[in-house]
């Protein structure tokens, strides 16, 4: 396992904290009580994106919002009312290709959603991998119907390849809002958990995250599912394909397949390195 450590990425306003330790980084979206984002949170959050991409001892990201209140409810609606049209159109655009980066990150991405995520806190925890909740922390949806406008931030293309065209309209056309007992059933939840407090929370959604860091999994192989996943699925099947096949034979050329493999004839327990 990579060495636990502990590191803050550099941004002054610490809009978004970062966390790294025992191969997870942890983001925390930062701006309580409703964690909404501008374009500095969103530079903020690039950046501690990138810095746990570039980390090597990073290999699980999870991200989260400050207190028990929001996970995050979307963009800072007082700033898109005081700033020009062209202005909104590349804030839009940053974000877009801020969430493009933390999805085409081949470390494996779960969403920890404390509490209310709704609006562009949907459309950030979509960009994540896997979604773990709070159990009774709020509700979710895409209710940027009720402003006249709709999800910009990736939500129209995310939701509906999670839920399927008739429900993904339905959803944002309606704008509802909903538990997470209902994501879960919807596929936006993967995970449910009971916990007494925020923090508690997410002590147990970085227990969760270790279970896909080294020494007992192949962080590598996971990161390159994720990809072949990820990016696979937005292209032709027969791309799709070559694309799987040259993330395979990186794996192949591992360090950690070639355990998996000495383990496997060998009958006993892999010890992966993350190489």
């Amino acid at each position: 396992m990579a060495e636990a450590r502990a590191q803050e990425a550099d941004t002054s306003d610490k809009l978004v904290q970062y966390q790294a330790q025992d191969g997870v980084a942890v983001l925390t979206l930062n701006d309580p009580p409703a964690n909404t984002y501008s374009y500095e949170m969103m530079q903020a959050l690039d950046h501690a994106i990138l810095a746990a991409r570039m980390d090597e001892s990073v290999q699980v990201i999870v991200i989260t919002g400050q207190g028990e209140k929001f996970f995050c409810a979307g963009a800072n609606i007082q700033m898109l009312a005081s700033v020009t049209p062209e202005f909104k159109y590349y804030f839009c655009l940053h974000a877009n290709e801020t969430l493009s980066r933390l999805e085409q990150t081949p470390k494996l991405v779960i969403a920890a959603i404390n509490g209310h995520c709704v609006g562009g806190g949907l459309e950030i925890a979509m960009a994540a991998d896997l979604r773990i909740a709070r159990k009774g922390a709020g509700k979710m949806g895409l209710p940027e119907i009720t402003l006249g406008v709709l999800p910009g931030t990736g939500g129209t293309q995310r939701l509906v390849r999670l839920v399927g065209k008739p429900r993904a309209i339905e959803l944002m056309t309606t704008g509802e809002l909903f538990d997470f007992e209902r994501g879960a059933e919807l596929g936006l939840i993967n995970h449910i958990y009971e916990a007494d407090t925020g923090a508690n929370f997410i002590e147990q959604v970085k227990l969760y995250a270790r279970k896909f860091t080294t020494p007992d999994r192949a962080a590598r192989a996971v990161g390159r599912i994720k990809r072949s996943v990820q990016t696979g699925a937005e292209l032709p099947f027969e791309s799709a394909l070559a694309l799987e096949r040259e993330l395979q034979q990186q794996l192949f050329q591992s360090e950690d397949a070639q355990e998996g493999l000495a383990a496997y004839v060998e009958k006993r327990k892999p010890q992966f390195k993350g190489r």
